[in-house]
């Protein structure tokens, strides 16, 4: 901030293994969303490496970054952050605006797949101001994994749902973990973290025990 270093996460040491469900817990301010961040190449940090297959990350310029994320990384916010004036099948469809590798006829072919998957075709033409925040946070979840990405992300996924929703969504979590995904996804409820393969906690940026 300006000419002040402000010091959020503080020498985090982590592994995460391919194919794994990882939780991350911690209180406000923690660093869980930055540290999230920087897994999913948003932000880069002031010194140390995160490397990916072997490969640093932020080796690359931002447009290579941008390439690897739309096609490797999928993301799912609390907010959802879908665009309003957008229907279903638009909003997953918008990954693919950032890869020129997949023909027309694929593209519909994986947005119609994925959104059978999270079971919303029969509001694939529906706005989401139509939408429950349940339908919401589904229709997010299936642009996230509609490019077959290796990774996903989940800032506070459930945060926003009732129990029973916020339950479907951690099915289809876990269905795509299952499938060889690798998930890390960032909550505050234990028994959210509990679905979770793994789970770690941060405090004060760093990796902690949490209190019982």
């Amino acid at each position: 901030m300006g000419n002040k270093d402000v010091h959020v996460l503080r020498g985090i040491d982590l592994l995460v293994s391919k194919g794994d469900f990882l939780s991350i817990m911690g209180p406000s301010g923690s660093g869980k969303s930055t540290l999230l961040h920087i897994l999913g190449c948003l932000d880069r940090p002031a010194y140390g490496e995160y490397l990916l297959d072997g490969r640093n990350m932020f080796a690359g310029s931002d447009r290579e970054l941008s390439r690897f994320r739309a096609e490797h990384i999928g993301f799912v916010f609390q907010s959802f952050h879908l665009l309003p004036m957008l229907n279903v099948f638009e909003n997953v469809a918008l990954p693919f605006q950032y890869s020129g590798s997949v023909s027309l006829r694929e593209q519909k072919r994986r947005v119609k797949e994925v959104i059978r998957q999270v079971g919303l075709e029969n509001r694939m033409l529906h706005k989401p101001a139509e939408l429950s925040g349940g339908e919401m946070q589904r229709t997010a979840i299936a642009r996230a994994i509609v490019m077959n990405p290796g990774i996903l992300l989940a800032d506070e996924p459930t945060g926003n749902l009732d129990s029973e929703t916020g339950e479907h969504i951690l099915e289809i979590f876990k269905k795509y973990n299952h499938a060889g995904g690798t998930v890390i996804m960032i909550t505050h409820d234990r028994e959210v973290a509990a679905h979770a393969r793994s789970c770690m906690y941060i405090k004060d940026g760093t990796i902690a025990v949490p209190s019982v």
